[in-house]
């Protein structure tokens, strides 16, 4: 191999690596002005998980389910009710009145925010995290840069010593909506690539957590617990897949469904599956969900040997919340005439209410275990509810000019009389 051959195989080399370090770098690059150290923090105080919070957290999740489930008939469908509860909980801390009430009776059973906050804090706080067992939660604040909008320093405070949140400053431009998904993809470890597309020209603030599960099973599956097997899809269709086989210890059962649970590495997390019975369709049986049944399904599970199988599978899924969340009693909050966030922030381009909320999440279960994230964003609108005073509609011919604004001189000028 002569010298210079070497030299071009070298220069190619650094050449590659360059490229794949500053591709990398762009992934996690954020293009926004970083808060986080100077929001001032107060020593949180957490509360013990009871009955109370733990009731609460079922009775939401088993709403929040149904009501996605509903007008999702044949679809797979995966939520992160903790996921939502941690955005939106975060939220609730900077309404006021009956938003917030109506927050508090969805979120928590009328449990108080600040209440809520000492939970939340002592439950995040309690996961698991290693080389075999992982959950992990993070939380961020996005808000416009500017002069219309003040935020509230008590809002901010509480979120950062209850919620751990980084806050950021950004110009809701393109940029930020790529810092926003580079934010979402590095602390859902890539499994949720972005979530944002766009960001509305409303859009002052945005409220984000994301949540990602990743575990090893206690005893995971060898070459031989797999084969091939039948899965008979809501379609009918019968499916052809890798079924994974083994003998569990928890088995359960209520008078509609069987199942069992397969647990994780350490046990701290299980894989709790549930079968309805022949005669009651899936959906039949999620409609008689509730904080109750899903306590008692869980509560009397039996120590008992059972046959298990389970098919390999992974799939994504995403939606908007805000109707549900409208039916399940949380509508003043998306209301720019009624929505009370006084608590959060003041604009002086009009009321803050809630645009949207988006859900994204991701999951794969597999011979080694399973990998799930999810992502939770709230978007805070600011508009005026006085409709403006003047209107104009270019429905006949009009003229144009595009001008050079440091001076007002037309770069282009010209007319349209028809279209097309």
């Amino acid at each position: 191999m002569n010298f210079k051959r070497i030299i071009f195989m070298l220069t190619s080399i650094i050449l590659a690596l360059t490229i794949l370090f500053n591709l990398c770098s762009c992934q996690d690059r954020i293009y926004a002005q970083d808060l986080t150290k100077d929001i001032k923090i107060s020593s949180a105080v957490g509360k013990q998980a009871d009955d109370r919070f733990i009731n609460s957290q079922l009775n939401l999740c088993a709403e929040l389910f149904k009501s996605v489930i509903s007008g999702n008939e044949s679809n797979n469908v995966l939520i992160s009710p903790l996921s939502v509860q941690l955005a939106l909980s975060m939220t609730a801390n900077g309404a006021d009145g009956e938003t917030k009430a109506e927050m508090e009776r969805l979120l928590g059973s009328n449990i108080p925010t600040d209440e809520l906050n000492k939970y939340l804090y002592n439950y995040v706080n309690s996961f698991l995290s290693d080389d075999k067992s992982k959950l992990k939660s993070a939380n961020s604040i996005w808000f416009k840069d500017g002069n219309t909008l003040s935020i509230k320093e008590e809002f901010l405070k509480t979120a950062k010593s209850y919620y751990d949140v980084s806050v950021f400053k950004a110009d809701f431009d393109k940029k930020t909506v790529k810092s926003i998904n580079n934010w979402v993809n590095k602390n859902t470890d890539g499994m949720i690539d972005h979530i944002v597309d766009d960001i509305s020209p409303y859009a002052v603030m945005y409220i984000i957590n994301t949540l990602i599960f990743n575990a090893e099973w206690e005893t995971v599956y060898q070459e031989y617990n797999v084969s091939d097997g039948t899965f008979n899809s809501i379609s009918g269709n019968n499916q052809t897949v890798s079924m994974m086989h083994s003998t569990e210890g928890i088995y359960l059962e209520d008078e509609n469904a069987t199942g069992f649970v397969k647990y994780y590495k350490d046990c701290k997390y299980g894989f709790a599956a549930l079968l309805p019975n022949k005669d009651i369709s899936i959906y039949e049986y999620i409609d008689t969900l509730s904080a109750e049944s899903l306590s008692e399904i869980l509560e009397n599970a039996q120590d008992e040997a059972v046959t298990a199988a389970i098919p390999k599978f992974s799939y994504e899924y995403s939606l908007t919340m805000n109707d549900m969340l409208c039916e399940l009693g949380m509508q003043s909050a998306f209301d720019v005439n009624k929505a009370d966030f006084s608590k959060l922030a003041t604009s002086s381009n009009g009321n803050i209410c809630i645009g949207k909320v988006l859900h994204k999440t991701y999951i794969s279960v597999n011979e080694l275990g399973t990998k799930a994230g999810a992502a939770t964003i709230v978007e805070m609108d600011c508009g005026s509810s006085m409709p403006p005073k003047k209107t104009v509609t270019l429905d006949r011919p009009f003229l144009f000019m595009i001008t050079d604004t440091s001076t007002n001189l037309p770069v282009f000028i010209g007319t349209v009389v028809e279209i097309g």
